[in-house]
């Protein structure tokens, strides 16, 4: 198998085959805190591919240049921890200077990142699975895509919803919500098959 088509099935799998949200089912509390609209959606799954790559390029980095040699494997969630707190200290400080709107649209969401079980999921299954750095990049580049991917098109449905009048009444909100995320999970299961596994 050439480099070429194992880096495409990397990412081609992580976006769609074992998406983080729909098949994972990690990152829940972002997916349905901040899907109200498309415009928040995009910021927020742009700002979780920022905070991802770069959170994971560091923990690979600090994992391999520093806990692994110093035999301090135990600190590994702590540190990676730390350093996921810090990335999005970064976004938030620009988000609020810069880009202001989505700031204030985005609300306590944002700091939610630094406790995004998908980012330190990544983090560790990079280290876990014993991805090279350019792999481990280009896998969590396609779970941030599969993330960012999963929750405009939930926002994109529920802003749909939010326009139909023929939904009953008890299932308004919330419930309306987890349905169509189970719906949307089944239809991401249609791809199990893309490769043929």
């Amino acid at each position: 198998m050439s480099n070429e088509l194992t880096w495409y099935m990397i990412l081609l799998s992580s976006i769609l085959i074992n998406n983080i949200v729909l098949i994972r089912f990690l990152a829940l509390c972002s997916f349905f805190g901040v899907s109200n609209e498309i415009e928040t959606s995009i910021g927020m799954g742009m700002a979780v591919i920022f905070v991802m790559t770069l959170a994971s390029a560091s923990t690979w980095i600090l994992w391999y240049a520093l806990l692994l040699p110093l035999h301090l494997e135990y600190l590994r969630t702590a540190v990676f921890i730390l350093v996921i707190a810090g990335l999005v200290q970064f976004v938030e400080m620009y988000m609020k200077k810069a880009l202001k709107s989505l700031y204030n649209a985005m609300g306590i969401y944002l700091p939610l990142i630094t406790t995004n079980c998908a980012v330190l999921a990544i983090a560790l299954l990079n280290i876990d699975y014993g991805l090279g750095f350019v792999n481990s990049i280009i896998y969590t580049v396609g779970v941030a895509v599969g993330y960012t991917v999963a929750i405009i098109l939930f926002a994109a449905i529920k802003e749909r919803i939010a326009l139909s009048t023929t939904i009953p009444a008890s299932f308004r909100g919330h419930p309306i919500g987890f349905i169509t995320a189970a719906l949307m999970s089944m239809a991401f299961l249609g791809f199990s098959h893309l490769f043929g596994l």
